[in-house]
């Protein structure tokens, strides 16, 4: 394992606390809102499309909270 990563538990059942399913929540807000889409590709594209516009600031803003900042 890097120096630089470092594994930290989280309580379980709480995806507040979970900085990926923040990722994955803020994917959802910009690129699948009450779609259908006609097959897993097209599904795929829109995925690819949506991740291509978070923001390394965005990612920053997501993850980066003040409790995550307390435990480092």
């Amino acid at each position: 394992m890097p120096k630089n990563i470092v594994i930290t538990h989280i309580p379980p059942y709480t995806p507040e606390m979970n900085p990926i399913e923040q990722i994955w929540k803020q994917i959802r807000s910009i690129g699948f809102k009450n779609e259908v889409f006609n097959s897993l590709n097209d599904v795929i594209d829109r995925l690819c499309e949506t991740i291509n516009k978070v923001t390394k600031s965005m990612v920053k803003s997501i993850t980066l909270r003040e409790w995550i900042r307390k435990i480092y």
